[in-house]
């Protein structure tokens, strides 16, 4: 059938979730297209019992199904947005931005306590360095401790009593309807959430006459310029999942306000700062931002933890 659209997807409950909303909205505005969802086996999805850091590369969420976008089997790709490497590969690009949902960071525990309140040495599973070294800058008394799988296995190792708290993205948790089992919402004063997250990316070929008017249709602009300045701080930075690095963006009529920040994995030094300008340059205040950590001494924590993971 011609107007089918096929979009590739990984097969988790929750890229399921994704893709089956960016599904209904292509189907909604654009009446008679047929849409598909094709699942695809990534990299990060076969290796499950090695912490993502140590996996190494980058893309480990998307490189299989970018490929299939560039040789056809696919059309476009719904990802997280906090998946996506700093860059696209030639051929494609970012074809909209949806409505961002809530970017924080949130703690599950079993015992119903605040992250403030969880006794020292509590075991708190997390699969991200970037929560791990914020987690160990505010409670160093904790255990933390990486945890792997979907949404729903963390959840049962939880449940199993193998973490006493696990830390999650709040976006996650609600849109599988799971926001009754949050116990806190970490602000990004105290966490520093991902860059993009709570966001989804619609990734398609460049310059592709039928899905990029049908993608654009999605785009939300706000949302797109907060990325756009989360993503160049990163793409500055070089950053990936072997290291510590957290930003978060926000718009105020034309102001637009970024706050980034590279720590050390054990929370020990946490390099923070935060910059405003005119929406319109979210971009470059993003470079700009990331510039003024690495003359902060952010450069040489991340080369040495570039450097460790190659190694490993």
């Amino acid at each position: 059938m011609a107007d089918t659209v096929k979009i590739g997807t990984r097969g988790s409950k929750l890229a399921l979730w994704q893709a089956e909303w960016v599904k209904t909205a292509l189907e909604e505005q654009s009446p008679g297209t047929a849409v598909e969802l094709i699942i695809i086996k990534t990299k990060g999805d076969k290796i499950q019992d090695v912490p993502l850091a140590k996996v190494g590369g980058k893309g480990l969420f998307v490189k299989e199904i970018e490929e299939a976008i560039l040789d056809g089997r696919v059309d476009l790709a719904v990802h997280s947005m906090k998946d996506m490497p700093a860059e696209i590969p030639e051929g494609l690009c970012i074809g909209a931005v949806p409505e961002r949902a809530d970017p924080r960071d949130v703690v599950i525990s079993g015992s119903g306590q605040h992250l403030d309140k969880l006794v020292p040495g509590a075991r708190v599973g997390t699969s991200s360095l970037r929560r791990a070294a914020q987690l160990r800058h505010v409670r160093p008394d904790l255990d933390v401790q990486p945890l792997r799988g979907n949404l729903d296995t963390r959840m049962r190792k939880l449940d199993d009593g193998q973490f006493d708290a696990v830390v999650l993205a709040a976006a996650g948790v609600k849109r599988l309807g799971l926001a009754h089992r949050i116990t806190q919402a970490l602000m990004p004063d105290t966490m520093l959430p991902a860059v993009g997250q709570g966001a989804l990316c619609i990734e398609i070929r460049e310059n592709d006459p039928r899905i990029g008017p049908l993608t654009r249709a999605l785009d939300h602009a706000p949302t797109r310029a907060v990325v756009t300045g989360e993503r160049a701080f990163l793409h500055k930075l070089e950053g990936g999942c072997q290291v510590p690095i957290a930003a978060h963006g926000g718009i105020d009529g034309d102001q637009f306000t970024l706050s980034g920040l590279v720590a050390e994995l054990d929370g020990s030094v946490m390099i923070r700062e935060t910059m405003t300008g005119l929406v319109s340059n979210a971009g470059d205040i993003g470079v700009r931002l990331a510039q003024k950590l690495l003359d902060r001494g952010a450069g040489a924590i991340l080369d040495r933890l570039k450097a460790e993971a190659d190694e490993n």
